[in-house]
């Protein structure tokens, strides 16, 4: 029995009716289910390189396959038990192609029928129907892509990667109506698949249009001095918020995490006027700080003065005001001294007066009492004049 089991393992190779070489009754049988002979095909083909026509029809191949199987499986089973079997392992397969693997960074989004069903966060191995019940699409959600805005990068055989610049894109026009050359580099990633897959249309496209509208909105609203030196900083964050909230409008799952600006500056076709400008800001400016240092220059001096100026008048009105208060406390106590002695205050009002008014007058008076009649005929006035003085 043992042998005969032998045998018949060596007759039958495989289910589609090879046989092994040392049978003799296969020699010139089926080599495949397709029908193929050795010697040529079934139906008026010659050898052609050992490989026959296809089978006729779907008939053809069922009855092959059929008749492959029949001879492998055990106990010769039937023919509607061998296609059950085949079912089963088609059915197997294709439930098999359901399973997938999310990868670190990565976001699987389900359809089911089409329409959004879930989208898987986690990593690892996990399933899903398989199509074209559900349908998966992975999404890198952590890449941080970039695109240029006036640039496009193109590759040459010989120089490498060069740059082309885009005027469409780079030339804009400042508020102070000047023509500036921007570049500018976006980089931004994904904060939501299943938005950034059915909520807009050409993702980058839509990206790179909403960019260029936040710039030429901001550039459009700065004059050009701050856009190409120190405000460019300040203007990347404006277009970046700008940017975030229109994509936001459009619920387009993007995440904007910076915005650069690589240059800015003058178009080349008015370098030349724009140089002639900055000089004469320049001059202008130079004639400003002269003026400037002169006028810090005067101005201490012209406060010192007007602060002496005024100390001196407030001491003379104090001066004055004491002189006057002096004068009328003078005159009360006079008062006073008249009306307890008026003879003797007359007389001392008298000589007081007197004094005053001859103590500067150049004449000589002479008492006549005591015999001053006898008066020398000369008098050295000259001399007494010059003594006095």
């Amino acid at each position: 029995m043992s042998d005969d089991n032998e045998k018949d393992r060596k007759k039958r190779k495989n289910p589609w009716g090879d046989y092994s070489e040392g049978s003799r009754e296969g020699k010139g049988k089926r080599q495949s289910p397709w029908g193929n002979h050795n010697g040529g095909g079934h139906r008026g083909g010659g050898n052609h390189g050992g490989r026959g026509d296809g089978p006729n029809d779907l008939d053809d191949f069922l009855k092959n396959a059929q008749d492959g199987l029949r001879e492998v499986l055990p106990g010769n089973m039937g023919g509607g038990t061998a296609l059950l079997l085949i079912l089963l392992a088609v059915l197997a397969l294709w439930l098999a192609s359901g399973f997938y693997i999310i990868n670190p960074g990565e976001h699987g989004v389900i359809q089911r029928f089409g329409a959004w069903s879930r989208t898987i966060d986690q990593e690892g191995l996990g399933y899903h129907f398989p199509a074209p019940v559900e349908q998966m699409t992975k999404v890198e959600v952590t890449k941080q892509q970039s695109m240029n805005i006036g640039l496009r990068e193109a590759i040459s055989s010989r120089m490498g990667t060069t740059q082309i610049r885009v005027n469409d894109e780079s030339l804009m026009l400042t508020a102070d109506r000047n023509i500036i050359e921007l570049n500018m580099t976006i980089q931004w990633d994904i904060k939501s698949a299943e938005d950034y897959l059915f909520q807009i249309e050409d993702q980058e496209g839509t990206i790179k249009k909403v960019a260029e509208s936040a710039i030429r909105e901001v550039v459009g609203q700065t004059e050009m001095f701050p856009v190409i030196t120190t405000g460019r900083a300040q203007i990347a964050s404006k277009v970046k918020d700008i940017i975030q909230k229109n994509l936001d409008e459009y619920h387009s799952g993007v995440n904007v995490k910076q915005v650069l600006i690589d240059k800015a500056e003058v178009h080349p076709d008015v370098q030349q006027a724009f140089q002639d400008v900055q000089s004469a800001y320049q001059i202008a400016e130079e004639t400003q700080n002269l003026a400037q240092a002169e006028r810090e220059k005067i101005i201490p001096t012209a406060r010192g003065n007007a602060t002496q100026i005024r100390q001196e008048a407030e001491a003379y009105k104090q001066s004055k005001i004491a002189q006057a208060t002096g004068d009328a406390e003078r005159f009360r106590l006079i008062y006073q001294a008249y009306l307890g002695g008026k003879d003797v205050t007359k007389e001392r009002i008298y000589i007081e007066t007197m004094e005053q008014v001859l103590g500067n007058a150049q004449k000589i008076i002479m008492d006549s009492k005591d015999g001053g009649q006898g008066v020398v005929p000369y008098l050295p006035l000259n001399e007494l004049k010059a003594k006095k003085q």
